[in-house]
């Protein structure tokens, strides 16, 4: 996570003021869900920032942060929704989710079923992709996804909101509470993961059994 960008970020949320700062961040962040080439992360952490420096309210822009990453992400699955397969077709989706991943995507959905969602959160680059082909398939409800997503979200949202926060009279302090932010994340997924495939072997085994 580059805190050059995180300072890019930072000033020019705050060029918007203390009413507007909450609105600026929510909007980039609806716009991440859909493939802006700012990582979320990096918005939710310099969100956490200006709050520090009295921009905003810390509490709000945790609230404003879990908004815009849900309604981004929900966007993107009722696009997949809407269109279907045909979402391929529309170009920007194109770049992102060419039909070679949009399978690859599909193999993890019948391996690990509707947790591969609440995964997605923690694994940038990957999100959009995941949560179009949610939206194009039949095996998850637009409210089950919801749930999943915000799961997840409760976890990562308030770790790099807070630790903007906190570290925003300190950038050197902040690079080095994000590494261990990024480790403590990181860790949740492997944990995570371990216990997705552990659920999916012994399903395996009892239907062997059956």
């Amino acid at each position: 996570m580059d805190l050059v960008n995180i300072s890019a970020l930072v000033d020019f949320f705050s060029q918007f003021g203390h009413e507007f700062a909450y609105i600026a961040v929510f909007l980039t962040l609806i716009l991440c869900g859909f493939g802006l080439p700012v990582p979320e992360d990096i918005s939710l952490v310099s969100g956490g920032v200006i709050s520090g420096l009295g921009y905003a309210n810390e509490h709000i822009m945790f609230a404003v942060g879990m908004a815009g990453v849900i309604i981004g992400d929900g966007s993107v699955f009722l696009l997949g929704r809407v269109f279907g397969e045909k979402v391929l077709r529309i170009p920007f989706v194109a770049k992102f989710l060419t039909p070679e991943r949009f399978a690859q995507v599909q193999d993890k959905f019948s391996k690990y079923g509707n947790w591969v969602v609440f995964m997605a959160r923690f694994m940038p680059g990957l999100r959009m992709p995941i949560y179009l082909t949610a939206g194009t398939s039949d095996r998850i409800s637009f409210f089950r996804f919801l749930c999943l997503d915000s799961f997840a979200a409760v976890i990562s949202v308030p770790i790099w909101v807070y630790l903007g926060h906190y570290g925003a009279k300190n950038l050197d302090q902040l690079k080095t509470w994000v590494h261990q932010g990024q480790v403590t994340v990181f860790s949740l997924l492997g944990l995570g993961i371990v216990i997705l495939l552990t659920a999916v072997y012994l399903k395996k085994k009892r239907s062997e059994k059956a």
